[in-house]
C-alpha cells in the first residue's frame, strides 16, 4: 500500500516558461472567463487566476471549469510559480457555486459528467505542487467553497459569506465537500454545516479554523486578495522544492496511519538532499547571510 501511496513522489519536471494570457475555450464565445497572471517585481513568483464571470457572479458552468482546467495543466509543468492565487474580478463575490441555470438544461446523464467534471477540477487543485490560496473577497458558496477548501489556505473578508448550501437546493456537495470539510473542521461540525446548510461570515470561518486569516473589507472590495498576496509573499523566499515537497509530505500523510505518514515524510525528505538549495541553505546560515535558494 505504502508504494501505490508514494510512487509518484517525484522531483517536478523541469520548467517550462509560461506566458501571461487569458484562457478561452475552443469556439467559445464571448470574452474569456478567467485570466492567467504572472506577477513581477517583488512578487515574481506569484501567479494568480483571476475568475472573472460577472454576468453569473463566477457561477461554475461548462466554459468556466474547461478554462480553469486548461490553466490549470499548463501552469502545473512551470516551475517558476511558487505560489498560486485564485481570486476574483468580480466585486462581492469569489464564486457563487455551481451555474444551476446551465445544469437545469442538462438531462441527468449530462449533470452527472458535469459534476464529475467539476470534482476533477477541485482534485486538479488540491494537487497543484505549489501552494495555493484562496482570496474570498465575497461570496463563496456551494462549489465556490469547495473550490477554496482544495486551495492550501484560504484568505477571506471578514464581510465574506460561505457555505456549503447544497441542501437548501435538494443537493449535496458533489466537488469534495462532504470529503475536504471533514478534514479540515472534524466531522461533527462538518455535518452540522452541511446538514444545515449554515452560511458563515468570514470571521465566523476564522473562528471555526475554515480560513486562515481574515481581514476588514477595504472600499475596493479586495482586502482579501492584499492579504492572500502578502501570505503568498512570506512563502516565496523559502525554498521552492522543500516547500513543495512538504506539501507532499502533508497531504500524503494525512491520508494514512503516522507510521506510513512518516514513512512518506521520509522519502520526501530524501529526495530534497541533493538540491543545491539546501547546500545553499546550509551555507547562507554558515555565512550568516540571507539564502537564495533557486529551485535546483
Amino acid at each position: 500500500m505504502l508504494r501505490a501511496l508514494t510512487g509518484a513522489l517525484r522531483l517536478p519536471r523541469p520548467w517550462r516558461p509560461l506566458q501571461t494570457r487569458s484562457c478561452a475555450s475552443d469556439g467559445a464565445a464571448g470574452d474569456p472567463e478567467i485570466q492567467v497572471r504572472v506577477l513581477a517585481g517583488p512578487d515574481q513568483g506569484i501567479t494568480e487566476i483571476l475568475m472573472n464571470r460577472p454576468s453569473a457572479r463566477n457561477a461554475l458552468g461548462n466554459v468556466l471549469v474547461r478554462e480553469l482546467l486548461e490553466a490549470l495543466a499548463r501552469l502545473r509543468e512551470d516551475q517558476q510559480v511558487r505560489v498560486l492565487l485564485f481570486r476574483s474580478g468580480v466585486k462581492g463575490v469569489f464564486c457563487a457555486g455551481a451555474d444551476l441555470k446551465e445544469r437545469e438544461q442538462m438531462s441527468e446523464a449530462e449533470v452527472g459528467i458535469f459534476v464529475q467534471r467539476l470534482r476533477g477540477l477541485m482534485n486538479e487543485i488540491a494537487a497543484f505542487p505549489a501552494p495555493t490560496i484562496a482570496a474570498m473577497d465575497g461570496f463563496a458558496l456551494g462549489g465556490g467553497l469547495e473550490l477554496a477548501l482544495a486551495c492550501d489556505l484560504r484568505v477571506a473578508a471578514s464581510s465574506a459569506v460561505m457555505g456549503l448550501i447544497e441542501t437548501t437546493r435538494g443537493l449535496l456537495p458533489g466537488a469534495g465537500g462532504t470529503q475536504r470539510l471533514p478534514r479540515c473542521l472534524g466531522v461533527a461540525l462538518a455535518k452540522e454545516l452541511i446538514f444545515t446548510g449554515r452560511r458563515l461570515s468570514g470571521a465566523q470561518a476564522q473562528a471555526l479554523g475554515l480560513v486562515n486569516h481574515t481581514v476588514s473589507q477595504n472600499e475596493e472590495g479586495n482586502a482579501a486578495y492584499h492579504r492572500a498576496r502578502a501570505l503568498a509573499q512570506e512563502i516565496l523566499p523559502q525554498a521552492p522544492i522543500a516547500v513543495r515537497l512538504g506539501k507532499v509530505a502533508i497531504d500524503r500523510g494525512m491520508d494514512v496511519d503516522i507510521a506510513s505518514g512518516m514513512a512518506i515524510e521520509g522519502i520526501c525528505y530524501a529526495q530534497n538532499i541533493p538540491t543545491q538549495d539546501r547546500l545553499e541553505g546550509m551555507a547562507a546560515f554558515r555565512e550568516k547571510r540571507p539564502p537564495r535558494f533557486v529551485g535546483k
